[in-house]
Parts: C-alpha cells; structure tokens; sequence
C-alpha cells in the first residue's frame, strides 16, 4: 500500500482521504495513519502547488545556478549545501555529478536580481570555486506535469508503407 500511495499523492496532493481508501482498497483510517507515519518519518516531506506563472500577471524569473565548490573536511558538500538553502531566494540545492557539484534554483522578480544574489552572495561564500548561471525561458513539463499548451495538431500527412 505504501509505494502505492506514496505514487498517488505525488501526483495529486489535494485527493481525500475517501478516495485514497477506495483506490487503495482499504479504510480511511488506515489511510490516515500511514499518511501520518509517513509525515512523522520524514518520507512525505511537504505539500506543494505546482502554478504556471506566465499564466498570471506576476513577474517571476526562474534560474538554475551550476556551482562548483571545494568539499569542506571531515562535512564534504553538506555544509556548504547548508549555507546556501539557508538563503530564502533558494528554491532548491542538489548534490550533482558532473563537472559541478551543486545546482541551485532560484524564483526572482527580475535577472538583476537573481544576478545580485549570485555575485554578492553565493560567489561570496569562501568554498565557492565558480558558478554558471542559465535563466528558464519556458517550462514545459515540471514535477511530472505538462504545463505548455503547446496542443497543436501535425499537420503532416500521415505515410503509411
């Protein structure tokens, strides 16, 4: 039950305890319970709303920061990981292979000030080696989502042998 649910909750938060029980073949109590079990064992770490900005009116610039850094001794990449999701204009930090060691998205107003936070903050911090910066210019599919509308129908005439 537990892959299952898990499955089903990534992709649909907001579903009810009622439906989840009917899909999973069991009650709502033990629904609730597991659900609660995994929030308790940090398994379900949060509840997120997946919005398409450029559907709205307010400006957001989405960026993805490459950054190479020195590993601290005896903390490796945590510590530094942890300086910088501290920082409140960090969406997330991963752990990447490659030639960089982290990847950071950032959620601003404008690119000055993403600029600002990469030159007077993260290019700054003491382990910091390099970084290279790339702006999102269109999502297209985000945490499993297709948020284009991009529904044009092929035009091309269909070959068949």
């Amino acid at each position: 039950m537990r892959e299952e649910l898990l499955a089903i909750l990534e992709k649909n938060s907001r579903i009810d305890f009622k439906e989840l029980a009917i899909l999973l073949g069991v009650s709502e109590e033990q629904v609730l319970e597991e659900i609660t079990r995994l929030e308790k064992d940090g398994i379900i770490c949060g509840y997120h709303t997946l919005i398409n900005w450029e559907k709205t009116s307010i400006e957001k610039v989405n960026a993805l920061i490459e950054v190479k850094v020195t590993p601290q001794r005896g903390q490796g990449f945590d510590k530094i990981a942890e300086r910088i999701y501290n920082y409140p204009e960090v969406r997330a930090v991963y752990l990447i292979s490659g030639g960089y060691d982290l990847l950071v998205t950032l959620e601003e107003k404008t690119l000055k000030e993403i600029a600002n936070f990469v030159s007077d903050k993260l290019s700054t911090l003491d382990s910091v080696l390099s970084t290279a910066t790339h702006f999102i210019l269109k999502k297209y599919k985000d945490h499993g989502t297709i948020i284009t509308n991009n529904q044009t129908k092929d035009s091309r005439e269909v070959i068949t042998p």
